[in-house]
């Protein structure tokens, strides 16, 4: 038990330090500077980091998004102040707004000619992003939705339904399951499963990890790997191992 609570420390400071990074990564999170540097055939910091989670994800599944992602830091602050389950109900919305932003983004780098540079940098003044009044704007803009969508919504709303990185990171699952990839996913044990719901109480995805573990396949697009239904339950029903594994979507 004392590395489990040691674990979730770790994962918990790691989320402290991605968000007080926040304000100078904020432009490496933008789909919009992505759009901006792809018009002028640039390829910016921002293009870089999406397809570096792509990349990650094909053997570490959503675990960027338990462990490193800012947003998600808050989204699981916000849980303390409104615990309400999303449910997951809408979780499609978010491809409406990935699938036209990589559309877009494809015409523009096609007009452009292709990416004829890289400017990590691009659109940072300094390399401070809140070094100018856009980037203090997307900044409070980015917490303001978050804040809000997680008091109305519940549990993680922004990952659920308009996150526009989490789409490329559960392609790459589902690809490195495609062509048998070993990559990191839960796995259970029905038979000293309980029901006891601890783990669907935890979960800050509002999974019903329970009822998946009961089912024997525990992998599911929206798991961000952070470990918590295996740190709390009672019985160690559930751990994550690197392997090939089924995908609950």
């Amino acid at each position: 038990m004392r590395a489990h609570v040691r674990r979730q420390r770790v994962r918990k400071f790691l989320l402290l330090i991605a968000f007080l990074f926040f304000p100078l990564t904020v432009y490496y999170y933008s789909p919009v500077v992505v759009l901006a540097a792809a018009a002028a055939g640039v390829a910016s910091g921002s293009l870089i980091l999406f397809c570096a989670q792509f990349l990650c994800a094909l053997w570490l599944g959503r675990a960027f998004c338990g462990w490193a992602c800012p947003v998600g830091a808050l989204c699981e602050w916000l849980v303390d102040i409104r615990d309400r389950s999303t449910g997951g109900r809408g979780d499609w919305l978010k491809w409406l707004i990935w699938v036209p932003w990589v559309s877009v983004l494809i015409l523009l780098v096609t007009r452009a000619g292709g990416l004829e540079k890289v400017e990590p940098l691009y659109m940072m003044s300094h390399g401070i992003p809140l070094g100018e009044w856009s980037g203090v704007v997307a900044y409070l803009a980015v917490l303001g939705l978050v804040v809000a969508l997680s008091l109305l919504a519940g549990r993680r709303a922004f990952c659920h339904y308009i996150c526009w990185m989490a789409p490329g990171m559960i392609l790459a699952t589902r690809a490195a399951r495609a062509i048998r990839l070993p990559s990191l996913h839960l796995v259970g044990r029905a038979e000293a499963c309980t029901a006891c719901g601890r783990c669907d109480a935890i979960c800050p995805m509002s999974l019903p990890v329970s009822a998946m573990v009961l089912d024997g396949d525990v992998r599911h697009d929206e798991c961000v790997l952070c470990h918590l239904c295996v740190d709390n339950c009672p019985r160690s029903a559930i751990d994550i191992r690197c392997g090939v594994s089924g995908l609950k979507s």
